[in-house]
């Protein structure tokens, strides 16, 4: 187990105080060389290491959603997850490096004065986005059991897949949101990430839950997800438009290979078709960059974070100001287009047809999750691009690498990234998805398949 059982001997205090110590010195020099974390917590208490992303509020410890216009805000209260956290026995090393905001899919929109993190499996390459330091951070130490990371639109799969390691996005409202810095409500999850499958059902038995303080909060009892960890036949769907031209063609065969693998297990396997995939990235944006609009309005310069003398006319040239200043490119772009497709005349063209096409993407998963209890798939459709690559990027194709995220996302359903192989010496990922509150079946298949691949050889610090 990885809590433990109090004691007022001095001598196991004195142990675990130099344990942690360890613990925030590996984090300095992970952070000098890779750009992990926003923010390392020299004061951590004693208790077992874990991370916590940038955007879920920390008391007393800077919690800026990697933007420069909250560069200064120290929370006063626990989110509800990190209050869970401290309660079991966890330790918060430090806040993670991510996108601003959640913007992004390979954690380099970083806000102004932040750095980009780096893949420690090669530092020319990202780290995957938003949650890019959370999936990094097990990558390279051993130390942390699990951290904690939150996805809108496929911000946990993406840095499992281009770190190697577990990544388990949670059924909308299964995690409860309050004291989450949001993106968009209606799309963001808050999940774990980790080395191994067992460690990140043990995170996500700590996390989940229902919570009066969050209207979205599905009301489940906590339950020990590690007992899943166990063996068991089933059924995999794979869907034939996950495997499409968008997709790396030694990504295909790396993750088509595994699935084939997974035979040996007993599980069976059979092609399927979920057809309305090809809608899921243009719906998904118009959805999330209508609702962080609204978010976003509320990072004014007069509550908290950044802000300047009035010296100003009026409200409008010192909000502009700002949100000029503290915003990123990236942020500006979303509240921009989200803006403008939320305006009358814009509306109904827009908004509301993207909300009817994510109704008929949870119908497909409705009517493929009636036949097998799990789908797989890649996780991302490239390894993890270098940085020159994707320099060269439009915004565009940008999005486009959430091809494979944003469908699941948009349904709230329940999907893990799993480390399956390599393709030019990177990790790649594959994806399990399970139907609504069925974490039990996808955690199953993850573990299963895990102690069937084998140990993964981590690169060292």
């Amino acid at each position: 187990m990885l809590n433990r059982k109090r004691t007022d001997s001095s001598k196991v205090q004195e142990l675990f105080d130099m344990q942690i110590q360890k613990v925030i010195e590996e984090a300095k020099r992970i952070n000098a060389k890779y750009n992990l974390f926003v923010t390392i917590n020299e004061n951590a208490p004693e208790g077992f290491p874990v991370a916590i992303k940038d955007c879920i509020c920390t008391k007393g410890l800077r919690s800026s959603a990697g933007s420069k216009i909250l560069h200064n805000y120290v929370p006063v209260f626990d989110s509800t997850v990190a209050a869970r956290l401290k309660k079991e026995g966890a330790s918060i090393v430090g806040k993670t490096s991510m996108d601003e905001f959640g913007f992004g899919s390979f954690s380099v929109n970083v806000g102004v004065d932040f750095k980009i993190p780096k893949n420690p499996w090669d530092p020319n390459r990202c780290t995957g986005g938003s949650s890019g330091g959370s999936g990094a951070y097990p990558a390279i130490s051993e130390h942390p059991k699990f951290t904690i990371a939150e996805s809108t639109g496929g911000s946990i799969s993406s840095p499992a897949n281009f770190c190697g390691v577990v990544g388990i996005t949670p059924t909308y409202g299964l995690v409860s949101r309050y004291g989450l810095i949001d993106y968009a409500n209606s799309l963001d999850k808050i999940g774990v990430m980790a080395r191994t499958v067992e460690n990140m059902a043990y995170g996500l038995s700590i996390v989940a839950g229902h919570d009066p303080k969050d209207s979205t909060s599905l009301n489940q009892k906590p339950q020990e997800y590690e007992r899943f960890c166990k063996g068991g036949n089933m059924k995999i769907g794979v869907p034939k438009e996950y495997f499409g031209d968008a997709v790396d063609e030694k990504v295909k065969k790396c993750v088509w290979d595994e699935i084939k693998k997974m035979e040996s297990l007993g599980y069976e396997y059979e092609e399927c078709s979920l057809p309305h995939t090809k809608w899921g990235v243009p719906a998904y944006y118009i959805v999330a960059i209508s609702e962080t609009s609204t978010n976003l309005a509320k990072f004014c310069g007069l509550r908290y974070g950044l802000s300047s003398d009035p010296e100003e006319k009026g409200f409008n040239e010192y909000f502009s100001k700002i949100r000029a200043a503290g915003f990123g490119a990236e942020a500006k772009r979303r509240v921009i287009l989200g803006t403008f497709a939320r305006m009358a005349g814009y509306r109904d063209a827009f908004y509301l047809k993207a909300l009817k096409v994510r109704t008929l993407l949870i119908e497909d998963y409705k009517k493929a999750f009636k036949k097998f209890d799990v789908l797989a798939s890649p996780a991302m459709p490239t390894i993890a691009p270098r940085f020159d690559e994707i320099d060269k990027m439009t915004p565009i194709q940008h999005y486009m690498a959430d091809i494979l995220t944003t469908p699941p996302n948009l349904a709230g359903i329940p999907h893990i990234s799993v480390p399956c192989g390599f393709v030019d010496k990177m990790p790649v990922g594959m994806h399990l998805l399970g139907n609504h509150l069925q974490e039990g079946k996808i955690i199953q298949a993850a573990f299963n398949y895990e102690r069937e691949r084998g140990e993964i050889k981590y690169p060292r610090l």
